[in-house]
């Protein structure tokens, strides 16, 4: 059973980190419904099979699919045979929340995490592999130089931490990045009080230029330029925190409500 390019496959060999990741989940209290992404050869899947879960998991090989069956490590019913982009997740576990997990495929970790950010009514934790570089970037503060879209939109509805940092030759094939384990916890109040959609319009375009000042990138959606001579719009986009960002959003939307 030989990794696959096609689905950045890389299959995780070392028990000690698969029972990790496996634990670092299972700390929490509440639901027991669990989705495992891309299980690969049930390395993760078996310890999390030990615990007191409802689990399920989704692959998108076939090989890896009758693999999973004919070794039974996976009953057929907990199998999803689907791409996870593609799966409705009010579906999984007919509108209950649950927990992700997985050795995700790094060729998609990113549209995973806005997949469930996308859904994040259903999601109250995660954990999940990542290449050691996209992990950073989720979970960095504002002033650090990893600082972007993806750790203030992730960061806006999610509490983020790194379990632990894995060697390449934890997998097989050994991929040519480290790699890190992370955890996302849902805050408390994970509603914004805010236009969503303008929010996430107002980050991804600050940082297109990140080395300009805010009055210099955010003039497109500007309708009164005064309101950019405000010394706080002399900032760049990385010293700003996610509150700073819903504010910004709020002005925004009050000076189009005003037009």
């Amino acid at each position: 059973m030989k990794a696959k390019k096609s689905f950045g496959q890389h299959f995780l060999v070392n028990e000690h980190i698969a029972e990790k990741i496996a634990n670092g989940l299972l700390k929490s209290d509440g639901f027991r419904n669990v989705l495992e992404i891309g299980p690969g050869k049930g390395v993760l899947t078996k310890y999390l099979s030990k615990h007191d879960t409802h689990l399920k998991v989704v692959e998108a090989d076939q090989d890896m699919v009758e693999f999973l069956t004919r070794n039974k490590i996976i009953d057929p019913d907990q199998l999803i045979f689907l791409d996870f982009l593609k799966l409705n997740l009010s579906k999984v576990f007919e509108g209950e929340q649950f927990y992700l997990i997985g050795n995700y495929p790094y060729n998609i970790s990113s549209q995973i995490l806005f997949k469930m950010i996308n859904s994040k009514e259903l999601v109250p934790e995660m954990v999940g592999m990542f290449q050691k570089e996209v992990a950073d970037r989720v979970v960095a503060p504002p002033g650090s130089k990893t600082y972007g879209v993806i750790s203030v939109l992730i960061q806006a509805y999610y509490e983020g931490s790194t379990i632990i940092d894995v060697a390449p030759g934890s997998f097989s094939p050994p991929p040519k990045v480290n790699s890190s384990v992370i955890r996302l916890v849902r805050k408390a109040d994970y509603t914004l009080p805010c236009d969503e959609r303008l929010f996430r319009t107002v980050v991804k375009t600050s940082f297109n230029s990140r080395r300009k000042m805010l009055r210099n990138t955010l003039k497109p959606l500007v309708q009164d330029h005064k309101i950019l001579e405000d010394p706080f719009f002399t900032q760049r986009p990385e010293q700003l925190s996610v509150q700073d960002f819903v504010d910004i959003t709020i002005k925004l939307s009050n000076q189009l409500k005003t037009e």
